[in-house]
């Protein structure tokens, strides 16, 4: 990209959890069509085969500590140092009321969707202190400022990358390392089907019914697509929001709640 629209990335070297398929695989993409170098991780080994050319990839359990950790100094030494860094690494989770959890579950969610988050930023901080325009983007959700009944672990993991997302800003600011997070709303793919499809089949009611109420809470009713997160990302991790941290950015056409 060049002149008004260009957003200063080429060159950049940017680490993204979880970015074979899904939100993160288009935000590997479009970081890739920016003219960022880039390293990815993820549990699915086949998609990891499909990465565009140039991209690192390495298969990765995120809430394996000591894996993801080498990961980070394995990317950090293929890419030369690390400059923005895209926690995207998160699952459903368990649907059920809290009485009815089980406790593996509880902990594979708070696992996934939040402690990868601690380890991801604490290996990539001595390369950001060094890095250009440094960023750091965690991907929360919608989830993680509104209660999300039926699914309290998720919630509740999300909720903690707010706050991870905000102390990280005032801690790291003075190194000139900026910290953001994006709530996407209800994203288009295979995983939202599949959260809904739960939610239906907890609820006692059809599928048609439980996404016809998902929307019943939105202004625009219409999914948000991971081109649009995309999108969000690359702007956080780029020169051109270089004052902007401790942010938590919603792009869920608006809504007030979830059901």
């Amino acid at each position: 990209m060049t002149g008004a629209f260009d957003l200063g990335l080429a060159g950049a070297r940017v680490v993204v959890t979880a970015g074979a398929g899904g939100i993160g695989r288009q935000i590997v993409e479009v970081f890739h069509s920016l003219g960022a170098r880039v390293a990815t991780c993820d549990i699915d080994a086949d998609a990891l085969a499909d990465l565009p050319a140039g991209v690192l990839g390495a298969r990765v359990d995120v809430a394996d500590a000591t894996a993801l950790g080498d990961f980070m100094g394995h990317s950090a030494a293929h890419l030369g140092g690390i400059d923005c860094l895209v926690n995207n690494a998160g699952i459903a989770g368990p649907t059920a009321r809290i009485e009815d959890l089980d406790l593996a579950d509880i902990e594979r969610c708070l696992a996934v969707c939040l402690t990868s988050q601690f380890i991801t930023i604490g290996r990539a901080v001595p390369y950001l202190r060094q890095g250009r325009s440094p960023a750091i983007v965690n991907i929360s959700s919608l989830a993680g400022r509104l209660g999300f009944k039926l699914r309290s672990p998720y919630a509740a993991a999300k909720w903690g990358v707010i706050g991870l997302t905000k102390s990280m800003a005032v801690e790291l600011g003075p190194d000139g390392i900026r910290v953001n997070a994006v709530l996407p709303g209800i994203v288009a793919g295979a995983r939202q089907r599949r959260v809904l499809e739960a939610r239906a089949q907890a609820q006692g009611r059809s599928f048609a019914e439980t996404e016809a109420q998902a929307f019943s809470y939105t202004a625009i009713k219409d999914y948000v697509t991971p081109q649009q997160i995309a999108d969000q990302v690359a702007f956080l991790a780029s020169p051109r929001s270089a004052t902007m941290t401790g942010q938590a950015i919603s792009v869920c056409g608006d809504t007030a709640m979830l059901g």
